[in-house]
């Protein structure tokens, strides 16, 4: 029987039972990078299903976001399934823990990294990428799942679906190694070319392309503070047993959410007393400097640092650089003609320098604002003088980058880059992205606070991102300190509140395909009530019920 298949508007015929990929490869030279999934019908498909019926197929490839981190999650099996080929490595525990950069961290437990055995993971992951093993998916019950993995020693995901409603569970295996991963894989080994095992403080970094540059491996620099403080976050959720979406499942299950918050909003709490007090032992310091990306909670935690330096004898002002946008009819323009107000040019620098240079030699300034419903920008009759000693803590995207402050010299600046950096993983091979949890947090306070559909946020949430890497992270290494933001309990808390908006999503959505796949990762929690999430807490800045006024 022959299927009439949709592409790009046109249609053709192929008999029932074809694989994608096999129709992929009548079209691969239409595109310049690598298909590696297909969406038949609005439905995110792997290459090797088959064609059943009429279909409207469009095709992904690696440098499309979904096709990306296939890809990435690909290779990082590859690497696993290296390590079960080293005798001295196979059946140690293995960990996933955070990203680095364009690559992934891991640790090996009982092993000390050196780079001849990093050589030695790099050359069994290229013998297997030689022979283009395909990544084969099998359904087990759940209960046969769990008895797979107790007899690999995969103590993390028995314990990851004990508290699972579905009944299914797919496991792939590339040759003779078997792994759960949390979303599709590629066909097989062929196109996982660009990658290298490198040792690292105490494991290893596999490095890999950048999305936009697939067949291109970026330079080894990894961002060592950034690291710091991804390794430290990792240590305390360990430090509280809870490393994994089980771990915290299991907190639930025994009733002892309460302490977990407690304690998790303890050490939150000791580390903003930790930089008060960095800032007043410079005792040259005039002005705290703020960034960090979308829904770090950073006005919650500028308000909590301001306690916390009154707590230290320092009295101090807050100040958003929002209030210097320039107007809404002057501001730059992107490549694509929209109005740029992330970018460095959408503020008044002239005036923001000038102000600040007058409040350093102690002259009273009158405060500006932007009015957003006008697009000017206003003086408010509203004043603000920096006494001696006095601390003026500032806010905004650009405040790690000198060129904001450039009339400011640098020793009377306190930098400070804040971001939420998910410490939890999903089991021990598969991560959480830290762009997940912000995007589920913004997801939650822009239905809140703007009355944004779910669909609306995740539109814009890709040139979110882009803003991002252009104006905030090739500046986080500057910082003086870093803070993060994240809290190993949070995503049982905000199940209750994205879920609800994210199935709003209408299957004819094009962001439908991310709102099921944020549905299916929030799956994995179960749902943590807000009654015991301080009303100091950053989570308050998303969920509402805070005591900071915002």
């Amino acid at each position: 029987m022959k299927c009439r298949i949709t592409v790009q508007g046109q249609e053709y015929f192929y008999e029932a039972g074809t694989t994608f990929g096999k129709v992929a490869e009548d079209f691969s030279d239409r595109y310049e990078d690598e298909i590696v999934l297909v969406f038949e019908n609005g439905r995110l498909r792997e290459l090797e299903k088959t064609v059943k019926r009429e279909a409207e197929l469009s095709f992904v490839t690696v440098t499309d976001k979904i096709g990306f981190e296939t890809y990435r999650r690909s290779c990082s099996m590859l690497f696993f399934a290296a390590l079960d080929r080293i005798p001295e490595l196979a059946g140690k525990t293995a960990r996933l823990c955070f990203s680095a950069g364009a690559g992934f961290y891991y640790e090996i437990a009982g092993v000390t990294p050196n780079e001849e055995l990093a050589d030695r993971i790099d050359r069994e992951m290229r013998l297997l990428t030689a022979a283009e093993i395909p990544f084969e998916k099998k359904s087990y019950s759940t209960a046969a799942a769990r008895e797979l993995f107790r007899s690999k020693g995969m103590h993390d995901k028995d314990k990851l679906f004990k508290t699972r409603i579905a009944s299914r569970v797919n496991v792939y295996s590339l040759g003779e190694y078997v792994d759960y991963c949390y979303g599709f894989m590629l066909p097989n080994t062929r196109i996982l070319k660009t990658y290298q095992v490198y040792a690292y403080e105490n494991g290893f970094i596999l490095q890999m392309p950048e999305r936009k540059h697939p067949n291109v491996l970026p330079a080894f620099s990894p961002a060592a503070q950034l690291l710091r403080v991804q390794k430290a976050s990792e240590d305390w959720a360990s430090g509280m047993r809870i490393g994994t979406v089980g771990d915290l499942n299991e907190c639930v299950v025994k009733q002892e959410t309460r302490n977990t918050i407690l304690l998790s909003e303890a050490l939150q709490e000791s580390r903003i007393a930790e930089i008060a007090k960095q800032i007043t032992e410079r005792p040259e310091v005039r002005f705290v400097m703020i960034a960090g990306p979308s829904s770090s909670g950073k006005t919650t935690f500028s308000q909590r640092l301001c306690t916390q330096l009154q707590a230290h004898g320092k009295k101090t002002h807050y100040l958003g650089v929002d209030n210097y946008f320039i107007d809404r009819d002057k501001v730059p323009l992107t490549a694509e003609g929209k109005k740029d107000f992330e970018s460095l040019h959408s503020i008044d620098l002239e005036k923001f320098n000038r102000d600040m240079t007058d409040l350093m030699n102690h002259d009273i300034i009158r405060l500006p604002y932007y009015d957003f419903i006008s697009g000017k920008s206003l003086l408010s009759d509203e004043t603000l003088e920096l006494k001696d000693g006095e601390l003026l803590v500032i806010e905004g995207i650009h405040c790690l980058n000198d060129k904001l402050s450039y009339m400011l010299p640098r020793e009377c600046k306190f930098k400070i880059y804040i971001s939420a950096l998910t410490q939890l993983n999903i089991d021990e091979h598969n991560r959480i992205p830290t762009t997940d949890g912000r995007l589920i947090r913004r997801i939650v306070r822009d239905y809140r606070t703007r009355g944004y559909a779910a669909a609306d946020t995740l539109a814009m949430w890709d040139n979110v991102r882009k803003g991002e890497e252009e104006n905030i992270f090739p500046y986080q290494e500057s910082a003086d300190a870093m803070f993060n933001s994240a809290l190993p309990y949070e995503l049982g808390v905000f199940r209750l509140y994205a879920a609800p908006l994210l199935y709003q999503v209408s299957e004819d959505d094009p962001e439908y395909p991310e709102a099921k796949r944020l549905l299916k990762f929030l799956d994995y929690f179960i749902p943590i009530p807000s009654d015991d999430v301080p009303t100091q807490s950053i989570l308050r800045e998303f969920i509402g019920g805070g005591c900071y006024h915002l």
